[in-house]
């Protein structure tokens, strides 16, 4: 696997643990062999669970470690890994696999489609004040009325200090955040990953509300007079803002730079001057395949329209067609075969990218890949699949 990616192997501790390859489950790895037995290439995968809209959690794959030996490229290799890899993930019963692209111009023939996506943004620190809520009515902005949160407190921690209490907040966190994968203890255990999973040097700013419990926390670095946050984590906006104000208000620092921000986030709307945040990066994250059509469709929850809609769904690679009708009623999907004249019709990763939500249908059929066969099939397809938030997945493995 280092050879494939370029890597040099890191040294783990004695146990194992503190590389981020360290939570690997080995029993769910593959081995592609030359003729002399000699393994040139890999694909593994983790056992996680991903949370869907509506707040439901489904078990799910989550694809790493694809790689090919330089010298047995375009040989057919990656293709036969994928073949097998995707029966495995069915075998095992589960809806739907994901996976982070290094590059994204590979997967899509495999199935899989971009469906959340996550912002870098960078804020000069001596421009970062934040602004007064407009909402407000003239008495409550000058009584200089605050949020709920800025009744608590932030306290700050090493990342050596506080593992179990990040690990409780993101548990939390990750069951109501569509598109957010579990991390496994296992993880947390080993310093598997990135910060702060693994158990690099990290300061940790925890929010704790009115009543002592911690309810976010934000984990960062400093450097050469940047202070990088590597993740926010709490579902509720008013603490991402005292979090966001605390890392703000840092001194001997030039420039606040926030990794993992959610497309749509208001971060930039609360500073006095909204130039002072900058998009450094506006990129895709979370890729979704689905392996049961009619199973995934009817594992999602949080659908917040009635109605019907044909999908003709394709899948090119596993040399699959099928024709599905589903049906939401007070929240709740059935998906069914049909013989119906189809609303849209559409690839499997396409469908991969509408199914958290992060993708409008109107968007793919603007871009020419998904057919709608008449013209109120778009707009019904947008209020189907439309969710309350944007899915979002902090998590790299």
């Amino acid at each position: 696997m280092h050879r494939a990616f370029g890597l040099v192997p890191e040294t783990p501790g004695e146990d194992g643990s503190g590389v981020w390859w360290s939570a690997f489950e080995m029993d769910r790895n593959l081995l592609a062999l030359a003729e002399d037995g000699r393994p040139v290439g890999t694909a593994g995968a983790y056992s996680f669970e991903l949370t869907l809209p509506g707040r439901t959690v489904v078990p799910v794959s989550g694809v790493t470690a694809v790689g090919v030996l330089p010298t047995h490229r375009r040989q057919g290799v990656l293709t036969a890994l994928m073949r097998r890899q995707l029966a495995d993930l069915r075998a095992r019963g589960e809806v739907a696999s994901v996976l982070l692209a290094s590059e994204a111009v590979i997967y899509r023939r495999f199935g899989y489609g971009p469906a959340t996506y996550t912002q870098r943004v960078a804020v000069s620190r001596h421009r970062g004040a934040f602004d007064r809520p407009r909402a407000l009515g003239a008495a409550e902005a000058a009584t200089d009325v605050v949020t709920e949160a800025a009744t608590g407190s932030v306290e700050l921690l090493r990342r050596a200090d506080c593992g179990a209490l990040v690990e409780e907040v993101y548990e939390r966190y990750r069951r109501a955040q569509p598109g957010a994968l579990a991390r496994p203890h296992r993880w947390w255990a080993r310093g598997a990953g990135q910060p702060p999973v693994a158990a690099a040097p990290r300061y940790v700013a925890v929010h704790r509300g009115a009543g002592g419990a911690a309810d976010g926390y934000a984990s960062y670095s400093v450097a050469s007079g940047t202070l990088t946050v590597d993740e926010i984590i709490t579902a509720d906006d008013a603490v991402f803002a005292e979090l966001a104000r605390f890392v703000l208000g840092h001194d001997l620092v030039t420039e606040v730079v926030f990794k993992q921000v959610p497309p749509g986030h208001p971060l930039r709307h609360w500073l006095t001057d909204f130039r002072a945040g900058r998009l450094a990066d506006d990129t895709d994250w979370l890729w979704v395949r689905l392996l049961d059509v009619p199973g995934a469709l009817t594992a999602r929850g949080g659908w917040l329209a009635d109605g019907e809609l044909v999908l003709d769904v394709d899948d090119p690679f596993l040399g699959e067609r099928g024709r599905h009708l589903l049906t939401v009623r007070d929240g709740k999907a059935d998906c069914a075969p049909t013989d119906r004249d189809p609303d849209l019709s559409l690839d499997v990763s396409d469908l991969g990218s509408l199914y958290l939500g992060g993708t409008t249908p109107g968007t793919l059929i603007r871009a020419g890949h998904v057919r709608a066969h008449h013209p109120e099939a778009a707009a019904r397809a947008d209020a189907l699949f439309r969710t309350e938030r944007p899915p979002h997945c902090p998590h790299w493995f």
